[in-house]
């Protein structure tokens, strides 16, 4: 199936009033571009700011992106036409995802339904086939509703105890109700990829899924100054294995989709908005199968604030900020195959992520080694950056 490129349907809904970063490929330039997304074109600001980290840093990042002029590189729908590697002109410029060389930070275990489903996971050792009787224990132990309890609470604490004594407790509910949140790197610097291109499923995974999130981006200071949508694409049989496979479940060639633009803090837009986020998700499948799902932010066990700062402090710096993926509370378990399987992606499945203040994110599931492979890395960027010293307007 294509991917839909439409611009009026990856945008905010209050796209006038947005200040939205995107990155773009300019073949021109042989490389990339950190560009202004406005109503009358994609602005090319990168003689303003040579990175989006740098952008992200500022100040006041969003009236600094409305601020520079920049140089209108063409209409947001000539992009968006260009960028599905099916059919692409590579002498035209094409969408990449909003962020460079900050570090790509994931929280795991920050809602409370979806911190069952690792438990599940975890039981069921990876297989598909023992989930349904495996969750329906651990609802009769620990029940479907812990919500409302706050982690690191002597709440939590009880409820630890309690799990502990009938030998129910799990390393996932040790980092969804207990003091310390789950946080890891999702993914090397520059290897997201953005909207309306294919994501990547190891070829060996027979469970997976899609999961939608909101992603903020934070400086080095630690101040959040925006946000974007994330798919965190998750290998649910390499990680029930074991917890140790984490990264092969996280890590693999296009498996973090980022985009489709930073939208950064204002007056109309902050973190407040974030914390009232309801994030949808459909699944559109070759075969004609259609999943919907939803991720809410009121849900979630953690403040957004409490897992930045468990991020970055004193014991732990990022000099390029960050952007850090919030977790989701979805965890399919609508069966597409075999009765009590649940859900797993095909090949060709089309992810669409979206939010009205954010936009959609949407993407073509394929296998990794299937996706465009990553070949541009920090040392291309510097080179890129270099060679363009001096090319800016005159």
């Amino acid at each position: 199936m294509p991917i839909a490129t439409d611009a009026a349907f990856i945008l905010p809904d209050d796209f006038a009033g947005a200040a939205l970063m995107g990155r773009i490929w300019r073949p021109d330039l042989a490389g990339p571009s950190v560009v202004a997304i406005r109503q009358d074109g994609v602005f090319d600001v990168t003689d303003d700011f040579p990175t989006a980290s740098q952008l992200a840093a500022a100040a006041d990042p969003a009236q600094a992106l409305r601020a520079a002029p920049g140089e209108r590189v063409g209409a947001l729908q000539d992009l968006l036409n260009n960028t599905p590697p099916d059919g692409r002109d590579p002498t035209k410029p094409w969408l990449l995802a909003p962020i460079d060389l900050q570090v790509i930070k994931a929280a795991g275990v920050t809602f409370a339904i979806s911190m069952l489903e690792r438990v599940i996971e975890e039981r069921a050792r990876g297989n598909p086939d023992s989930a349904a009787a495996i969750r329906a224990e651990v609802t009769r132990i620990v029940g479907t509703d812990l919500s409302q309890l706050k982690p690191g609470s002597a709440e939590a604490q009880h409820v630890k105890d309690v799990l502990v004594s009938q030998n129910a407790w799990s390393q996932y509910l040790e980092v969804g109700i207990g003091p310390d949140a789950e946080v890891f790197t999702k993914a090397p610097v520059l290897s997201a990829v953005g909207t309306c291109v294919d994501a990547g499923l190891h070829p060996k995974s027979t469970w997976n899924n899609p999961e939608p999130e909101v992603v903020l981006v934070v400086t080095s200071d630690g101040r959040i100054v925006g946000a974007t949508l994330g798919n965190d694409v998750n290998l649910r049989d390499f990680e029930g294995r074991s917890a140790l496979l984490l990264s092969k479940a996280k890590d693999n060639n296009a498996s973090c989709a980022i985009g489709p633009f930073v939208r950064f803090f204002d007056a109309d837009f902050t973190l407040d908005d974030v914390r009232k986020m309801d994030i949808s998700l459909k699944v559109r499948g070759p075969e004609g199968f259609v999943l919907h799902g939803a991720s809410s932010l009121t849900q979630i066990s953690r403040d957004p604030a409490d897992i930045v700062g468990q991020t970055i402090n004193e014991n732990h710096q990022y000099p390029d900020g960050f952007v850090l993926f919030l977790g989701t509370m979805f965890a399919p378990i609508q069966d597409r195959f075999a009765k009590g399987q649940g859900f797993t992606h095909v090949e060709g499945d089309l992810v669409t992520v979206a939010t009205p203040k954010l936009g959609r994110l949407t993407n073509r599931m394929r296998h990794s080694g299937d996706c465009e492979p990553w070949q541009f890395g920090i040392a291309d960027l510097f080179a890129a950056l270099m060679r363009r010293k001096g090319v800016g307007r005159s």
